[in-house]
């Protein structure tokens, strides 16, 4: 039996997923080249899992079949229209691998916990997968206020056991994929692994994880272009940016609670690189005529010789799940290859791939590209 990588998706039936595994399928079958993989760059290092060793599953609790949702993307314009029909038998394969998602009041936590669980150990046995991957592209969380009496890990399986609600959705499948034996990564901005408990849970079971919030669009540029202000001493007064949005994900984030996470997280970047002090806000409003496209625009001031003041700006117009879907490639191949080296515990090599990454203060686009060519020839 030639080797299986499993990647299993949260979130399995939304635009990110199911675009990710169109384009694995296209690339597989040489329909597509696999443009957007960092992974794929000529000379890129490594010794990563082909994409015909990748079988897909998940969990959702949306009911729309992955044939359904691929034609919808292709009617937008997301992905080209031919490619439902002629990877129609790749579609209905991941189709009969997801599994109903978890949500509020549904059934305890730790029962919960125990049905995810087994819903990944049968995924991973059915295919003889040598890993499973599982990465969380489900809708945004509110941020959760963590209670400290549950930072150990006794204490939280502790209060699972009670029949206590204490995880975030998301922390509940980092949960489930740490104890089922299989790697992670937190591609949304929600709390998912990076809890204590769930940092001694992966340490326990030798898993490594990686996050969070991918890096896709506004947050790209903020991040080549912020080292540049930087290292030509030009002094950042303000940097402000509006987002338009439209789809599953602007309908989620025009609640404010959610919005309030991916703030956070895309104003890291300014601050990380060019240290606090910058005034201006992130805005972020809900257009559904967008559909699955969205618009970025920046506007900047700054400060330059003998205080001249000077003004910048960008608009970025792309379409979120076209460019995120390369990057779970990406990172599936690559937090694959770390757990088969005997890597456990956060990865912060893969910053370059996050707005918010986990361990690491370095937010320049070119450090953290070096640094992931770096780790990549380490794992070769």
């Amino acid at each position: 039996m030639m080797p299986t990588l499993g990647v299993w998706l949260i979130g399995a039936r939304g635009s990110v997923a199911t675009t990710a595994m169109v384009g694995a399928a296209a690339f597989k079958t040489g329909i597509s080249p696999p443009h957007g993989c960092v992974t794929e760059i000529p000379g890129f290092p490594g010794h990563l899992a082909p994409f015909t060793d990748l079988v897909f599953g998940g969990h959702d609790v949306a009911e729309i079949s992955l044939r359904k949702r691929a034609e919808q993307l292709a009617e937008e314009g997301v992905i080209p229209a031919r490619l439902p029909a002629l990877l129609a038998e790749d579609l209905a394969a991941a189709e009969a691998e997801i599994r109903p998602g978890h949500t509020s009041g549904d059934a305890p936590q730790s029962e919960a916990a125990a049905r995810l669980i087994r819903d990944l150990v049968e995924f991973r046995d059915r295919h003889g997968a040598e890993r499973v991957v599982v990465v969380n592209v489900s809708s945004t969380e509110p941020p959760a206020a963590w209670r400290p009496e549950f930072e150990r890990l006794a204490d939280l399986e502790e209060a699972l056991a009670s029949g206590a609600e204490v995880l975030p959705h998301s922390s509940l499948y980092a949960y489930a994929a740490f104890q089922a034996g299989c790697a992670y990564v937190e591609f949304t901005p929600s709390t998912g692994p990076t809890l204590p408990a769930l940092a001694e849970l992966a340490a326990v079971r030798a898993m490594p994880y990686a996050g969070r919030d991918g890096k896709t669009g506004e947050t790209l540029v903020k991040s080549a272009l912020a080292p540049m202000f930087a290292g030509r001493a030009l002094r950042v007064r303000s940097w402000s940016g509006l987002n338009l949005l439209g789809g599953g994900d602007g309908a989620t984030l025009a609640d404010p609670n959610a919005r309030a996470s991916k703030q956070l997280s895309k104003n890291r970047t300014v601050t990380g690189v060019l240290g606090p002090g910058v005034d201006g806000q992130t805005h972020i409003d809900y257009v559904p005529d967008l559909g699955e496209w969205k618009t970025a625009w920046d506007h900047a001031t700054f400060e330059g010789f003998l205080g001249v003041r000077m003004t910048f700006q960008f608009t970025w117009q792309g379409c979120d799940s076209a460019l995120a879907a390369p990057l779970v490639l990406d990172l599936v191949r690559l937090v694959a290859r770390a757990h088969e080296k005997g890597r456990h515990g956060v990865l912060p090599e893969l910053g370059y791939f996050f707005k918010d990454p986990l361990a690491t203060d370095e937010h320049g686009l070119a450090r953290q590209y070096d640094r992931l060519c770096a780790f990549a020839e380490e794992l070769s």
